[in-house]
């Protein structure tokens, strides 16, 4: 019997997570789902985000569904060491998890192009898949230091580092529309070149029937918003990747739309990519169309349940229309959202 494990975490992750388990129970009722802590709730609770309760629930679990973790700009937590801090215990948990690629589809369900604030005829048909390389680079290189008045941060990867990320892009793009275009910035970093070097080396041996293209992040930040069409699937390390994923989020017209998924080497990782908005925490006014997509997203590359996935995907968009919630322009709060989407699981598709 499949287990997931489930992390709320802080601020409306509990919300959002509720919701998401009550698709996933509707949609696979043999699954077993365990919930845990994660984050500075954890932290309040047992003195680390990431206990090690948490960290032994995943031996065993097939997929993890987290919420969100934590708190508002000047919350105390933010003021802990940083080894304490609840993003200390998100960067841990990917660590643990092996989660090397976060997968992001930025997409514009039909029908509600004019949610983006880009022009519709650039909105529409707008479907990207942004490949981020999670576990390397500036973010988890321990050459870091602040010294008085200056500091500094490492960028570093190695071949086997490129070439995991890259095999996944590649292996994304076979199953779309073939092409993979590369971010570096290997006009000024020796980095970068390294990163070209390889992703291009991996797509002459084992991808040739995949287009690859070659940009600079700079380059990409513009056309991503001004010519979004001309983008399938984006890889690109950890830093640019952050920055690229979070622009391309505003294209849906709504972070809550955004669902991703990080794989790796264990149980793959699904979660909206929306911070934890503490201030509208506990309102029941947070959209859970994010966490529902994460869902979508385990039962697809975590349980290999395509039909479902399908399923989840059809009455998210279906809800969408017809119970927009109030960051999309309409009224409808977190339980009214999940209960259309329940509804529409269980009507017909047509055609």
């Amino acid at each position: 019997m499949p287990k997931v494990v489930t992390l709320p975490g802080d601020g409306i992750g509990p919300e959002v997570t509720a919701a998401a388990v009550a698709v996933l129970r509707e949609v696979a009722p043999d699954v077993t789902i365990e919930e845990h802590a994660i984050g500075g709730g954890a932290y309040e609770a047992h003195g680390e985000p990431f206990p090690a309760a948490t960290r032994d629930a995943l031996k065993d679990a097939d997929a993890v569904l987290l919420g969100t973790v934590g708190g508002a700009h000047d919350s105390p937590w933010n003021k802990l060491p940083r080894p304490l801090r609840p993003e200390s215990g998100l960067l841990a948990l990917r660590k643990a998890l092996g989660c090397y690629a976060n997968l992001r589809p930025v997409r514009v369900q039909p029908g509600l192009e004019h949610l983006s604030p880009l022009k519709p005829e650039l909105a529409r048909g707008v479907d990207i898949l942004i490949v981020r390389e999670l576990l390397g680079g500036i973010y988890f290189d321990g050459d870091r230091k602040i010294e008085g008045s200056s500091a500094y941060n490492t960028m570093r990867y190695t071949t086997p580092e490129v070439e995991r990320v890259a095999d996944m892009a590649f292996w994304a793009a076979e199953q779309r529309k073939g092409r993979v275009t590369s971010v570096d910035k290997a006009n000024v970093l020796e980095v970068s070149e390294l990163w070209r070097r390889d992703v291009q080396a991996l797509r002459d041996r084992k991808y040739r029937g995949v287009h690859l293209n070659h940009e600079y992040v700079d380059s990409v930040a513009m056309l991503i918003v001004s010519d979004p069409g001309r983008y399938d699937v984006i890889v690109t390390e950890n830093l640019f990747g952050d920055i690229l994923s979070d622009l391309a989020a505003v294209i849906p017209g709504s972070l809550g739309l955004m669902p991703s998924a990080s794989l790796g080497d264990g149980p793959g990782l699904f979660e909206p990519i929306h911070g934890s908005a503490p201030d509208i925490a506990g309102k029941g006014i947070a959209n859970p169309a994010a966490a529902i997509m994460s869902v979508g997203m385990l039962l697809r590359h975590g349980l290999s349940r395509s039909d479902a996935a399908n399923a989840v995907d059809r009455a998210v968009a279906l809800a969408l229309r017809a119970h927009p919630t109030r960051d999309l322009g309409g009224t409808a709060g977190t339980r009214t959202f999940t209960r259309a989407v329940l509804d529409a699981m269980e009507t017909p598709a047509v055609g």
